[in-house]
């Protein structure tokens, strides 16, 4: 019997520059949706008695709400799926917030609306009512948690594994469109294209080994596969963080070293010696309260992100990207004297002299 499965809408594919050599366009491809390491990811769950959706009721004519919140049982399963990623370490952390305004993740239990989640940062796209995940079954049923540790892993930033090119299956894409077009998805032959048959571009794709044991597989029914012949009969995947999924996680978001960051003083720029994928991050405490840039120097693309500290947490204040353009990532924000922030730079990658330095004035 086919299994409910994640239905990500369709994204526009990412505009780069032409020109890029290739090096340079993998990395972007790589990492344009992670987080930068050591972000606090806040979460909510939506209530219904003010976060609802409106949509038509058929042959009507008539709008009806449909309410968003889950109920506790459910809330207790996606709290517990959130530990467990946790639980493996990483750098990144997640906290439940009361509000929707408060949270970089806003959780949704539409049902019928499919099981879904932004992937990364493009969580940050949606607006402040709006749900960047959501579970349309109930997920307190057997079997069904690893649907919401695979919408975690996209909220992290990672994508469908089966959708890799390294994957190597061979589909039977009208048994697939057929078979999914039935209950219990009803899907459209886009949803099962983005979906399931879409492969993605190699540098977008998690690793370079495709991994069938990863929570981000989806669970493939008999006759949907031609090739390889171990897969004809289906695919189940265990519904859990593959050792694959925990090195890809650790590899972006490891765990944060006990030391402090160095203190960045107003215009004084501070060298960033780093290869592809790393980050460094710095202490700031303004002199003055006023505006201020933050803001790289160099040949590079890199994310950088400003954090005020609240309650001795970090919470988002400003970023830019400027990965892919000829520019230098800069925000402007207003710092306040006497408060405590913190400014992280990930590195996509350099080139020319592969000096760059970051500074805030």
């Amino acid at each position: 019997m086919t299994r409910r499965l994640c239905s990500l809408p369709r994204q526009p594919a990412p505009s780069f520059a032409p020109g890029l050599t290739a090096a340079r366009l993998g990395a972007l491809l790589a990492g344009r949706r992670m987080w930068v390491n050591g972000t606090v990811l806040h979460y909510c769950f939506l209530d219904s008695r003010s976060d609802a959706s409106v949509i038509p009721v058929p042959g009507t004519g008539e709008l009806r709400r449909v309410p968003w919140a889950g109920g506790a049982e459910q809330r207790e399963v996606v709290r517990g799926c959130f530990r467990e990623w946790q639980d493996l370490g990483i750098g990144v952390t997640f906290t439940e917030v009361g509000e929707g305004h408060e949270a970089e993740l806003r959780i949704g239990f539409q049902a019928g609306a499919g099981s879904w989640s932004a992937v990364g940062r493009d969580a940050l796209s949606a607006g402040r009512g709006e749900r960047t995940l959501n579970l349309g079954w109930d997920v307190t049923a057997p079997g069904e948690r690893g649907a919401v540790l695979h919408q975690i892993g996209h909220a992290l930033g990672m994508v469908h594994e089966h959708q890799s090119p390294s994957a190597g299956l061979h589909w039977d894409d009208e048994a697939v469109y057929a078979e999914l077009a039935g209950p219990p998805n009803f899907w459209s032959r886009e949803t099962t294209y983005t979906n399931v048959l879409r492969r993605l571009d190699p540098g977008a794709a998690d690793g370079s080994v495709w991994d069938p044991q990863s929570v981000m597989t989806l669970p493939i029914g008999p006759g949907m596969v031609l090739e390889p012949e171990q897969y004809r009969g289906g695919l189940r995947p265990p519904g859990a963080p593959s050792p694959a999924d925990k090195e890809f996680v650790l590899r972006w978001y490891p765990p944060l070293g006990p030391s402090e960051p160095a203190a960045l003083a107003p215009f004084r720029s501070a060298p960033l010696v780093l290869g592809p994928g790393e980050q460094a991050g710095f202490t700031v405490e303004p002199p003055e309260t006023r505006d201020y840039t933050v803001g790289t120097f160099g040949d590079t693309d890199a994310v950088l992100v400003v954090f005020e500290e609240r309650g001795g947490e970090p919470r988002f204040l400003a970023g830019h990207d400027d990965g892919g353009t000829p520019g230098n990532a800069a925000v402007r924000v207003r710092l306040v004297r006497g408060r405590r922030y913190t400014v992280r730079v990930r590195l996509y990658s350099t080139w020319g002299s592969g000096e760059t330095a970051v500074m805030f004035w």
